[in-house]
């Protein structure tokens, strides 16, 4: 399971154990497992030479740092006009830490958050070897934006997808780009684009393509949940020309009014930039027609059970936020199905992944703020999981088979 622990501060969750539970193979396939060396995370991303104790493993609240200029930023100071604001932010700080303490000390002591074994060899080297298959994704994902537009022919009420079913032997000539794919199986299949190989998770679906191909979504179906992960432009993507980032104006283009069911649950990351938060908040769930409901933080810890970034670290925080709203509805179902009210200031807790952007899965969270055989969306996705609808232009990044290890390689 992602979910190992649900206290009343939040989840303690394991992306690494959840990603292997997706790969279920058939006696036909190879079994595979997510390369554990990418969650080996054992200190913080810290370069200071003075020794500090850590905060997380003190039996004593600490006092909230005084300090002349707060960040509430992963990568620039706040504005004149937030930085007065130091009582939130005390409030955000105090919940981080007390929080996640509150949830490693009860992880600790029954030993529920899984250590990792060691792997054997550099890590080092295995990353370098591990990137070099991954080179030909950025290629499909320009091929993605360049493919004319066309209406693929289907029946009447149809939507134009591709099945993956029992009798599919082999899948060379899919069309992830104009067409959902989906996966209908109990097993992992393995699909070749451009030459190279991804594992699809049984019972998922998928589109390839960028904000201005999202047609064949819309006649796909209605989602009853959308998670969204915007590139937000900062400062840190424009230097390092990782991946191309929306400004706000095309992130409000995104038709979540057409994508979403009564009631719909979004759930949008947000940098902890307040530029950004603010945005959501005040701006894009009032043009989307939602009602915010809930903050939550994911906080990023080590294998030691310290924050990744210092808590008071005016550059980079070790937590991101989740803003959960409620699509507003005027329609009433007779036969709606009644689920647990949302909790506000909840906390993720869990170690990273090396891989920028990859996030651990909130499927298992969400399930019970949702109905049953609920239809999800995960928009801007970067990998797969069982039971979701997953879009975006590298959608089936993290699903590349070099980010995979058979079984029998680690045991």
């Amino acid at each position: 399971m992602a979910v190992v622990h649900r206290g009343s501060k939040g989840w303690m969750l394991d992306h690494l154990t959840y990603i292997n539970k997706t790969i279920l193979n058939c006696e036909r396939m190879k079994s595979y497992t997510f390369r554990p060396e990418y969650f080996d995370i054992v200190k913080p991303h810290i370069s200071s030479s003075t020794k500090t104790t850590n905060p997380l493993l003190k039996t004593k609240t600490s006092s909230t740092k005084e300090s002349t200029e707060v960040s509430c930023s992963g990568d620039e100071t706040i504005s004149q006009d937030i930085q007065g604001n130091t009582a939130c932010y005390s409030r955000v700080r105090d919940l981080i830490l007390e929080g996640t303490k509150c949830l490693l000390q009860s992880e600790m002591t029954k030993s529920l958050l899984p250590r990792m074994n060691a792997s054997n060899g550099d890590h080092n080297s295995c990353l370098a070897n591990m990137i070099t298959g991954d080179s030909r994704l950025a290629e499909l994902c320009e091929l993605a934006k360049q493919v004319p537009l066309e209406d693929k022919e289907v029946e009447d009420g149809q939507s134009a997808v591709q099945v993956i079913d029992e009798e599919t032997q082999s899948v060379p000539d899919l069309d992830p780009f104009s067409l959902v794919t989906e996966n209908i199986t109990n097993c992992t299949r393995i699909v070749t684009l451009m030459g190279e190989k991804y594992l699809l998770p049984p019972h998922t679906s998928f589109l390839l393509s960028d904000i201005t191909r999202m047609h064949p979504l819309l006649n796909y179906k209605k989602f009853d949940a959308i998670v969204i992960d915007p590139p937000w432009e900062n400062k840190s993507v424009k230097r390092s020309n990782r991946y191309s980032y929306l400004q706000s104006w095309q992130i409000k283009q995104i038709p979540i009014p057409a994508l979403a069911s009564p009631e719909c649950l979004v759930a949008t990351w947000v940098t902890n930039r307040q530029k950004h938060l603010r945005f959501v908040k005040e701006e894009l769930y009032p043009h989307w027609a939602i009602d915010v409901v809930a903050e939550w933080y994911w906080v990023k810890i080590t294998r030691s059970f310290e924050f990744v970034y210092p808590l008071d670290s005016p550059h980079k925080k070790p937590y991101e936020i989740l803003i959960l709203g409620k699509v507003k509805s005027s329609a009433y179902c007779q036969n709606r199905e009644e689920t647990e009210p949302i909790p506000d200031q909840q906390l993720l807790v869990s170690v990273p992944s090396k891989l920028h952007s990859h996030k651990p899965s909130l499927a298992e969270v969400l399930a019970g703020y949702i109905r049953s055989n609920a239809h999800c969306l995960e928009l801007f996705a970067r990998s797969l999981q069982p039971g979701w609808t997953s879009w975006g232009n590298e959608v089936l990044k993290f699903q590349h088979l070099d980010y995979f290890c058979s079984v029998e390689d680690v045991t």
